[in-house]
């Protein structure tokens, strides 16, 4: 699967991922490859990504939106840290 996370100012990551854990403002979910299409809000909270080719990364996030279509995942988030 290839992610995007993007905020107003910049794309803070891209990659290919194996998975992908978000804090929806309902509970947490996790995306695998060939995910059904999805939208989500977003609440505040981490996003786990396990690269393709590395060990596990963590963003924090202040809400947001993600989207899952296709193998894409494309997150755009209000602000994020590493």
């Amino acid at each position: 699967m290839y992610l995007e996370i993007i905020t107003p100012d910049k794309r803070v990551y891209e990659g290919d991922v194996t998975s992908a854990q978000f804090p929806g403002i309902n509970g947490g979910f996790e995306v695998l490859n060939n995910h059904a299409p999805l939208i989500s809000a977003l609440g505040n909270g981490t996003v786990k990504i396990t690269p393709t080719t590395g060990a596990q990364v963590f963003f924090n996030i202040d809400g947001g939106v993600v989207e899952v279509q296709n193998n894409k995942i494309i997150v755009l988030a209000e602000a994020v840290t590493a």
